[in-house]
């Protein structure tokens, strides 16, 4: 396996794509589509992550026996950029910890269509939850120091990495260069960087959102202090795209690991979906999707049924 920490150092030096869509028309929710791309030899799967905008569990799960630091030269990785919007207001962030994604729902501007644009994170691992429901942005710093809180310089002396009581702002500090504070009582929450790329998109933290360096660069600079932020846990989201049910599934937060979905979870999720547009379903193809778990949309309808659902 090569050492996390070289893989560290190659991210580093990598772009990401920050991911801007139109916001897609009432009745309609997926946004953008899933590609396929080759690797070269000295690629692994967190550098196609980074390169696409993704985080390590997104390209993962989209890639099953794919091993994530030698995939070889040539492999063809799914690239999973097709996502189904989180049942949440279309507004403000919205942040849907088991897909390890961020959404920024921008204020339309007047002669522009709307858009939103997303993003990979990292969040809190177990015992250090990141909290549900809804928050605000708080405050906003560019390069303030850290001070750990004792809790974290004590699981961190523990590895024998030891923290120190202040450490400096800069591109060198664990929360990188751009932070913004979450008005979550009992608790430090933010939105920040980090100068450990090559752990976005898991989860990691103490409770925070981390995103690469330059996406926290980007967000900063579009989203104002007074932002609404929602944080939620849909592991298992629906939606329509061109009349058509689509299902997207991801693996349940730490947390909830020892919560199996069922077939009846999967029966209840299309009949939420389906209570006002009864359709013919692909029981079957349901199933493995469900069952997968890969994080990319499927359709779950029978081809033909949403024009004949219609008298069409």
């Amino acid at each position: 396996m090569r050492p996390f920490s070289l893989a560290i150092g190659l991210l580093l030096a990598l772009p990401a794509a920050a991911d801007e869509f139109p916001l897609p028309p009432e009745g309609s929710d997926a946004i953008g589509e899933t590609i396929t791309t080759q690797t070269e030899a000295k690629d692994t799967l967190l550098d196609i992550a980074r390169r696409f905008g993704l985080g390590y569990e997104e390209i993962t799960n989209a890639n099953p026996g794919v091993d994530p630091w030698l995939p070889g030269a040539g492999t063809v990785v799914v690239v999973p950029k097709q996502r189904l919007l989180p049942r949440a207001p279309r507004s403000g962030i919205v942040i849907n910890l088991p897909e390890h994604r961020l959404y920024w729902y921008p204020p339309a501007q007047a002669g522009k269509p709307p858009v939103v644009w997303t993003f990979p994170v990292s969040i809190g691992k177990m015992d250090w939850n990141t909290p549900l429901g809804s928050t605000k942005i708080v405050s906003k710093a560019k390069d303030a120091p850290w001070i750990p809180p004792k809790s974290v310089r004590e699981e961190h002396a523990k590895r024998g990495e030891p923290l120190p009581a202040v450490v400096p702002g800069g591109p060198d500090n664990p929360m990188g260069r751009y932070k913004m504070g979450l008005g979550i009582p009992g608790g430090a929450y933010l939105i920040h960087g980090t100068n450990r790329p090559a752990g976005i998109g898991m989860q990691v933290t103490h409770g925070c959102m981390r995103l690469y360096p330059e996406d926290i660069e980007t967000l900063y600079a579009m989203v104002p202090i007074g932002t609404t932020v929602t944080i939620v846990n849909q592991p298992y989201k629906w939606g329509w795209v061109a009349g058509e049910l689509m299902i997207e599934v991801h693996p349940p937060l730490q947390e909830d690991a020892g919560q199996v979905p069922t077939l009846t979870d999967l029966t209840r999720l299309i009949v939420e979906a389906t209570r006002e547009k009864p359709l013919a379903i692909d029981w079957i193809g349901a199933e493995r999707t469900w069952r997968e778990a890969r994080g990319i949309p499927a359709p779950v309808t029978v081809a033909g049924s949403r024009t004949a659902a219609n008298g069409g």
